[in-house]
């Protein structure tokens, strides 16, 4: 019967510390992907007034 508990409170632990771990690391994974898009990323703007017109080459 104490077996049982001390296996149960075992399991417990166990779960509850990968969840708080998980709970860290979510966080820092969603900020390296804003850095990373912020770095990489190109802009959303696309101006489309103005400029040279597109002229065909045949």
């Amino acid at each position: 019967m104490v077996k049982t508990k001390i296996i149960l409170l075992a399991i417990a632990i166990f779960l509850m510390s990968g969840s708080v771990g998980i709970w860290f690391f979510l966080p820092e994974m969603q900020a390296a992907r804003e850095r990373r898009e912020s770095f990489f990323g190109s802009s959303k703007d696309y101006p489309t007034s103005g400029g040279e017109k597109m002229k065909v080459e045949w």
